[in-house]
């Protein structure tokens, strides 16, 4: 297959640079799974915009101190400054977020200084995403392969080509382009305890590793303080930071708060460890006793029916949470336009890091990131007219035996390594 662009993820990061692009272009989008199963899905909380002039400051501020102040500033101030124009092209797209009067909800979350996150009920995620999904498929421009795992690219000379990869009846092939953007979301499926879904192992990351293509900071991992906890094994069921945004406090087995639950991710999750530790328990609870019961009926009904699916009712009683990896923060290096150490090769999402979250990413700047910065990578992508898909290529099937378990240990091999030289 030949294209002028190939991007490999199907979250919000490759839907909206898919959207982005110009429509002359004839784009591929290739998916893993599902087109449905990224973790844009299942982000619940809401996104991030500044709200207005004054509260850029404040905005800039927040995400710099929950980042520990090893954020890029520049990034951040992109991110910032991009959020409005991003904000009105999803709901020019279709989005709905929440409205009373006419006019916009905000919620806060922890580390935010004042309310500045747009949300839809507590699947801000999955409203944003299939929205885009659905414009997407709409384009006659754009072909959607699922169920294509991408396990190398396609090099020459340098310069990125495309990618091989391999459909669900294990047969491989090219996917030739002049332009090669991946999107392909988090690590959490090397994780035993995770809300990623299990598919995503950081593919990309072994590939760029593979290649020499510049990473950073790829031992920035964010455990998120509160997932339901339950007996069985699987994916854990995030229960959102605005929850504790609009008044949930954490417990211990004694009844009593143990830590301010608006500080920074990290440090919230590092004090039910102690807590936990302390008390020899395997969680702590989260009381929902101060939101009224119908704020929790309308602004968490997920949240809300899931508890109550494990035998719990969040209006009634605390429910047992426990932190678990998230998040990403680091990931293939990239600058404001997605743009890689290697030409004409992008990155953009969370397997993408420009510095913009630091050590530590403040509460609901994901999608926005993600947004704002494939929206640059498609901007620069059709800036570059010289490109072209012209070359042939041949490929080796046995070079990805066992592909799988060797690309989940490079990654964390590299992990353990960017570790000692932080320490």
């Amino acid at each position: 297959m030949k294209k002028d662009v190939v991007i490999v993820g199907c979250g919000v990061g490759g839907l909206f640079c898919a959207l982005s692009l110009p429509r002359e272009k004839q784009i591929v989008l290739l998916t893993k799974s599902a087109a449905e199963e990224s973790d844009s899905f299942l982000a619940q909380g809401g996104i991030c915009v500044q709200r207005d002039e004054e509260d850029y400051d404040p905005y800039f501020e927040d995400t710099m101190r929950a980042g520990h102040y090893e954020n890029d500033p520049h990034s951040v101030e992109v991110m910032i400054r991009s959020s409005r124009e991003v904000i009105d092209s999803l709901v020019g797209y279709g989005v709905h977020f929440e409205k009373k009067d006419g006019e916009y909800l905000y919620t806060k979350e922890g580390a935010h200084s004042r309310p500045r996150i747009l949300f839809h009920e507590d699947e801000t995620g999955k409203e944003i995403t299939s929205t885009l999904l659905a414009r997407v498929r709409e384009l006659p421009n754009v072909t959607i392969l699922e169920q294509y795992t991408v396990v190398d690219l396609l090099v020459k000379d340098g310069v990125a080509k495309g990618v091989v990869g391999r459909d669900a009846e294990g047969r491989y092939s090219t996917v030739e382009a002049a332009h090669t953007v991946l999107a392909t979301g988090g690590i959490g499926g090397l994780f035993a305890h995770s809300t990623n879904f299990p598919h995503l192992t950081g593919d990309a990351l072994a590939i760029a590793i593979r290649h020499g293509v510049k990473l950073k900071n790829i031992d920035y991992i964010q455990i998120h303080p509160t997932t339901l906890y339950t007996k069985s094994r699987g994916r854990s069921f995030l229960i959102s930071e605005s929850v504790r945004g609009e008044g949930a406090i954490l417990l211990n087995h004694k009844g009593e708060r143990f830590v301010n639950e608006l500080l920074p991710r990290d440090v919230v999750a590092n004090a039910i460890f102690e807590e936990m530790k302390k008390e020899g328990t395997p969680h702590v609870w989260l009381s929902l006793a101060p939101i009224p019961t119908e704020e929790i009926l309308r602004h968490f009904p997920n949240i809300y029916r899931r508890c109550l699916e494990e035998g719990y009712d969040v209006t009634m009683e605390p429910i047992p949470v426990v932190p678990a990896q998230h998040y990403f923060m680091g990931g293939i290096a990239i600058d404001e336009h997605g743009r890689t150490s290697m030409e004409r090769l992008y990155a953009v999402g969370e397997t993408a890091c420009n510095g913009v979250h630091g050590r530590n990413r403040l509460a609901s700047n994901s999608l926005l990131e993600s947004l704002v910065f494939a929206r640059g990578a498609a901007r620069h992508i059709a800036a570059d007219t010289t490109a072209t898909s012209e070359d042939s290529f041949e490929i080796d099937e046995r070079e990805y035996m066992d592909w799988e378990e060797r690309y989940k240990q490079i990654v964390l091999d590299e992990i353990e390594k960017e570790k000692s030289r932080h320490e």
